[in-house]
């Protein structure tokens, strides 16, 4: 029997991973990834954030956009806590402030993360959209994101070690199909702009806040890159030293992350050791359905003398 698991199983573990656990009034706690090594996955600390939020809000208001700074990274094996505070409710519009921490070595509560998130009730209103979908080629004409990532590590061979193998090769959650070469994939200095498929492996439930988490999760992936794309250098190589430090979401409709969306990215500068990439996602008919900025530490790494 193969120890590889199936889709199912991967999507059932990330439905697991981003639910978050009631311990007490505005108090919820999020598990760790299982199998998890090193620094949590921002994507999992927003994700989760924003779930205990979205559990705060009872009468009917979604998610609308969040905000969340990066403090520090958060250790992998250990639970994270989310403490909320209700610090608005009104009639068309609420938020709830979050704070994420983890226990250090001491016992003390340490933060990893602050992240405001703002609720509506649904309303119908003024409509326009000036941001049209990029005519690129569908996920089904595309090699799967493992298929490239298999090249990439028969290509490298010795270059890459046993555990940067394992990460490269590990099964995701997330299918995702790359229309550009990204960071990972190529030297070569380019354009900062990527394109890329993403859903869930298998279907979720009719939940709709846990696709917007799903979202959330997903558009941590390939956004820091983007940046790092004119320079033609990548964290997988380890030329760069890299870190996201704030991440901001805005949904515009609802829509299901086990179909897929296009995630479009641009960088439209970098310096001073930091990189700033916004983000487009749309639905297959074409459809903006969020908005998404983050700016990163990017920094070349430093070659350890002889």
């Amino acid at each position: 029997m193969s120890d590889t698991p199936t889709a199912e199983q991967l999507t059932d573990g990330l439905v697991r991973l981003l639910t978050t656990e009631k311990r007490a009034a505005d108090i919820y706690a999020g598990n760790p990834q299982k199998g998890g090594v090193g620094r949590v996955f921002g994507g999992q600390v927003l994700a989760q954030a924003l779930q205990a939020a979205q559990a705060s809000v009872t009468d009917g208001k979604t998610a609308h956009s969040l905000h969340a700074y990066f403090l520090r990274g958060g250790k992998e094996g250990i639970p994270i806590e989310y403490r909320i505070q209700r610090d608005f409710d009104g009639r068309s519009f609420a938020n709830r402030r979050v704070v994420a921490s983890q226990e250090g070595d001491d016992g003390t509560s340490i933060p990893i993360l602050n992240l405001t998130a703002s609720f509506q009730t649904p309303e119908d209103g003024l409509e326009h959209v000036d941001s049209p979908m990029p005519d690129v080629a569908g996920p089904d004409e595309l090699k799967s994101d493992m298929e490239m990532r298999l090249q990439m590590v028969d290509a490298l061979g010795d270059k890459l070690d046993e555990s940067q193998r394992k990460f490269m090769l590990r099964p995701r959650p997330i299918e995702m199909r790359t229309i550009d070469r990204l960071h990972w994939m190529n030297s070569e200095p380019r354009p900062p702009h990527a394109h890329t498929w993403f859903k869930t492996a298998a279907p979720l439930p009719d939940d709709p806040n846990l696709h917007r988490a799903v979202m959330t999760y997903a558009s941590d992936y390939t956004l820091l890159g983007t940046s790092a794309l004119p320079h033609g250098l990548s964290w997988m190589r380890g030329e760069l030293v890299g870190a996201s430090l704030d991440h901001a979401i805005w949904f515009h409709r609802e829509a299901r992350a086990d179909e897929w969306l296009l995630y479009v990215t641009d960088a439209p500068w970098s310096g001073s050791g930091r990189g700033f990439n916004r983000g487009r996602i749309f639905n297959r008919s074409g459809e903006l359905v969020a908005s998404v900025a983050q700016e990163g530490m990017m920094r070349k790494r430093k070659k350890k003398p002889d």
